[in-house]
């Protein structure tokens, strides 16, 4: 099987899994390091453009798992993180994490945001080395093992 394959798979198993927590992934701890997540995912590379971030804002709004939440107000999380790392990347990145590691108190959403990760990095049919190494360091930010998640 072809990498891309197994990766797609896998990210098909994950937003799976995910359907399978919707109705306990509410709080807003979730909501909020998920929309942090779905920034740094859109920011990998340093930089963030226009076309990426409407890109990963339709992803949002489409989501089957987010809607627990009101998608405008997702968007609007979405586009303010996105802003903080457009602006200053590195200090961004900070406050980025510093939010998302909010969700490391509930292992079940930390592992939920994890999954948001992949699964929006690999939606444009392409999970870049830059991607994957964001949602390692984020792993590790929550003190979850990459290894589960196949990184």
């Amino acid at each position: 099987m072809a990498l891309w394959d197994k990766f797609k798979q896998s990210a098909q198993s994950m937003q799976a899994q995910l359907l399978a927590k919707k109705k306990d992934l509410t709080s807003g701890a979730f909501r909020d390091a998920s929309m942090a997540m779905c920034a740094l995912v859109a920011a990998a590379d340093g930089t963030i453009d226009e076309s990426e971030t409407q890109k990963v804002a339709q992803l949002i709004a489409t989501n089957e798992v987010l809607q627990n939440f009101d998608k405008d107000d997702l968007q609007r999380r979405f586009y303010a993180y996105a802003g903080q790392l457009g602006t200053d990347f590195q200090v961004g990145k900070i406050q980025v994490m510093q939010e998302i590691a909010k969700a490391k108190k509930k292992p079940d959403e930390a592992r939920a945001v994890i999954q948001i990760g992949i699964v929006i990095g690999g939606a444009d049919g392409h999970f870049d080395p830059q991607e994957r190494a964001i949602v390692r360091e984020v792993c590790f930010a929550l003190g979850l093992p990459a290894a589960e998640f196949g990184l």
